[in-house]
């Protein structure tokens, strides 16, 4: 929460590092037309003042949502056209810092390893550069990327070593911002009770450094103490900084993101939570639209719109927050929306394992072929409490790691597919179910028994097994694209069972893929397949005594197959 807080202050202090450099920096014409940013001003401040239905702010979120690679594709786009300026023959010094100062902006928010790139070439051009101001300017630049990364003792090693002295007063605001960003940050990130008031209270001292230098009347004025009232609790006042500062100043499309988020923040604090998720669901249309990744407006709108029951919105934004904090690389974003997603996912499943149950006794009651439909929602509840039991293990171990490794990527992404796998089958079968139900009703109404046999037989059980199989191996080729070539490594050629779909698995494929998605028992196998347990330790036997490997390392082997 704070974190968010803090890079709106943070961003508010970047006005005044343009008086520091504009006696060395001829800066170019914005990227955007004037008519462009007249539309987001007057976007944002409809939105802030006209008090627009939360629904439709949300639904323009979704659909904003949708779009998230168009507006990546103008961001990168932009970045292509300043990385075309650096090639040119003949460019001064001073343009070539210029270029790297703008994309360090342009990655800042975006992507952190390139941002970090683009940071230190900056400080190198800087200190060809003769000028003592740059080199300071440039270094608080590294600062900001690191503390946006999470790197937080990194970040206060390196900002420690500046001396800001002799500086000028733009210089030393926006590094007193980032000294107060980052301990606020530090005091967020432990969240123990004694060194996060240590952390805060040196952040607090930062920023009032930072006021002290500033202008009274001023957009950085009222957005630093907006900040501070934030802060130290004093809601109502921070409210009204804010609302001022939206009102009377024209800021970029990017601060006013900022302060919509720290505008939800203070109503999410003050419990008026219709409020908050309108500002938080602004600031996270804008995020995307600018294309910032680094932001937490969408986890935050996401874990409040799941505290108020909307699990729906909550899933599809909290999976949206992740995406963005592995684009961007920041470590304590990766693990904060870790630690979210699987209590939305868990609260999702609970939902739909309602429903589910619901759907089933009705089904029974309908028809004896519900049993079937009995026997898939069997082994979809075991293969949910499996995704359950092993979305605690992450969970569990996210809180001792610092950031997401590969096996909690693999283990999401083999959860969503089969989640969504499963409750597709399901719904399937259930309209399915309707349909005959319907038929048969029809039937019954209009007194034709004899007619009942024939919509008996129309349905064609083998066939909807076959087609169950044959969807079940895409949905896990897809997870396992090299599955087959992996599990035929291990034969020599002469002893390798080729399918003649390459989309289809053999039968003895499809039991160690069972195996290897997590479905051990060999009686719930044998159900599945509608084999014999004794036939399916044959076919097991049989590849083990073909393959090239000893019998007890060749399940392991299969096991160690890797996802995507």
């Amino acid at each position: 929460m704070a974190l968010a807080a803090a890079l709106y202050f943070e961003n508010s202090v970047s006005s005044l590092i343009l008086q520091a450099i504009s006696l060395h920096l001829h800066r170019t014409n914005m990227n955007y037309s004037a008519a462009f940013f007249s539309f987001i001003f007057l976007f944002l401040t409809t939105y802030a003042f006209a008090q627009p239905d939360t629904d439709s702010v949300l639904n323009e979120l979704s659909n904003t949502i949708e779009h998230t690679e168009s507006y990546h594709s103008q961001k990168l786009e932009r970045i292509g056209q300043l990385k075309d300026r650096l090639q040119k023959r003949n460019i001064s010094a001073l343009q070539r810092f210029e270029l790297y100062n703008k994309l360090t902006d342009e990655y800042a928010a975006f992507k952190y390893d390139s941002a970090f790139t683009y940071a230190r070439k900056l400080q190198a051009q800087a200190r060809a550069l003769e000028d003592p101001v740059l080199p300071v300017y440039a270094k608080t630049k590294l600062g900001f990327i690191l503390v946006s990364s999470g790197m937080f003792k990194e970040s206060l090693d390196s900002l420690k070593t500046i001396n800001v002295s002799q500086m000028p007063d733009s210089i030393k605001a926006r590094y007193f911002s980032l000294m107060a960003r980052a301990y606020y940050d530090l005091a967020d990130y432990n969240s123990d009770f004694y060194y996060s008031d240590v952390h805060t209270a040196q952040g607090n001292r930062y920023i009032d450094s930072v006021l002290a230098l500033q202008d009274t009347g001023t957009a950085a004025y009222y957005s630093t103490s907006a900040f501070k009232n934030y802060k130290t609790g004093n809601l109502e006042a921070a409210e009204k900084d804010v609302a001022y500062l939206l009102k009377n100043f024209r800021q970029s499309y990017h601060d006013q993101a900022i302060a919509a988020a720290l505008l939800g923040l203070i109503y999410k604090d003050m419990g008026e939570k219709e409020k908050a998720i309108r500002y938080l669901a602004i600031a996270s249309i804008a995020d995307i639209k600018s294309a910032t990744t680094e932001a937490i407006a969408l986890m935050n709108l996401a874990e409040l719109l799941y505290n108020t029951g909307d699990e729906s919105r909550a899933y599809e934004y909290i999976k949206q927050a992740l995406e963005d904090a592995t684009f961007y690389g920041a470590r304590q974003r990766k693990i904060q929306v870790a630690a979210i997603l699987p209590i939305i996912e868990g609260e999702r499943l609970i939902t739909v394992e309602g429903q589910r149950t619901r759907l089933v006794v009705y089904a029974l009651v309908v028809t004896l072929l519900s049993v079937l439909v009995l026997v898939f929602a069997f082994i979809i509840f075991r293969q949910l409490k499996q995704l359950r039991q092993a979305k605690r293990t992450v969970t569990e171990a996210n809180t001792q790691l610092q950031e997401v490794n590969e096996s909690l990527v693999e283990a999401n992404r083999i959860k969503e597919e089969y989640i969504g796998y499963s409750f597709n089958m399901y719904s399937e079968y259930i309209d399915k179910m309707e349909k005959f139900k319907k038929a048969l009703d029809k039937k019954l109404m209009a007194k034709k028994y004899d007619e009942i046999n024939h919509v008996m037989k129309s349905l064609n059980l083998k066939k909807e097994r076959e087609a169950l199989y044959l969807s079940f191996d895409r949905i896990f080729l897809k997870l396992f694209p090299n599955f087959i070539a992996a599990f035929n490594s291990l034969f020599d050629e002469e002893n390798r069972v080729v399918s003649k779909d390459d989309q289809a698995l053999t039968i003895e494929q499809r039991i160690f893929a069972l195996l290897r998605i997590g479905i051990k028992d060999h009686e719930q196998i044998a159900r599945i397949l509608e084999y014999s347990v004794s036939t399916i330790y044959n076919y097991k036997t049989k590849a083990k005594n073909r393959s090239l490997l000893p019998n007890e390392e060749f399940e392991k082997r299969v096991m160690e197959i890797k996802a995507f």
